[in-house]
């Protein structure tokens, strides 16, 4: 299972692959179990092995922003803290019972000393960030909702759809509506 996990990164030798083992923990979380709590510093990042995870904060008015939502084998850290070792400003959070790998800082540290065939490592740090390019694209309510079905259906499977709306940015509303416009348009093709 590691040697698939890793394969999606780059590549590694057997040797390798059993050196990232030995450094990674495994981790089993309950519904509503706190991976990172808001204020803490995100020193690891994460592997999702089964279940959902989100991120989230509460805007001034105590309203759900949620940052971004993790799903069955992806790569889940809060990038902000992690790269500049500050306190998170959102919680990271089991949304339902979870498997999860994590490999702190320091672990990873080691395994770059070792070889730096694990700088490869450095594209799970680049995925963080493309959620932030997700929302600096300018796109309407209906663009996002599309671009969620196109290619991350399994949100909408896992998550409620209020947790949907507060990730697009949109009101629950306006999510109801675009799909409504959505389910008319394909009746009609």
């Amino acid at each position: 299972m590691i040697a698939q996990i890793l394969k999606q990164i780059g590549n590694f030798n057997e040797e390798q692959v059993q050196l990232f083992e030995s450094k990674i923990v495994y981790r089993k979380l309950s519904k509503d179990d706190i991976v990172l709590p808001e204020g803490g510093v995100c020193s690891s990042v994460f592997y999702n092995l089964s279940g959902a995870l989100y991120q989230f904060n509460h805007k001034v008015d105590n309203e759900l922003n949620v940052i971004d939502l993790h799903l069955d084998q992806e790569w889940f850290l809060n990038a902000s803290s992690f790269f500049n070792q500050k306190p998170s400003d959102c919680c990271i959070k089991a949304f339902t019972d979870c498997s999860i790998f994590e490999l702190s800082v320091f672990r990873l540290h080691e395994l770059i000393a070792v070889s730096p065939v694990f700088l490869q490592l450095g594209k799970v740090l680049e995925s963080a960030t493309s959620r932030v390019h997700f929302f600096d694209n300018l796109m309407t309510p209906l663009q996002k909702y599309q671009y969620v079905l196109d290619h991350r259906p399994d949100l909408i499977q896992q998550f409620p759809l209020k947790i949907i709306a507060a990730y697009l940015k949109i009101t629950p509303e306006t999510l109801s509506r675009v799909r409504d416009k959505l389910s008319k348009g394909k009746g009609r093709s």
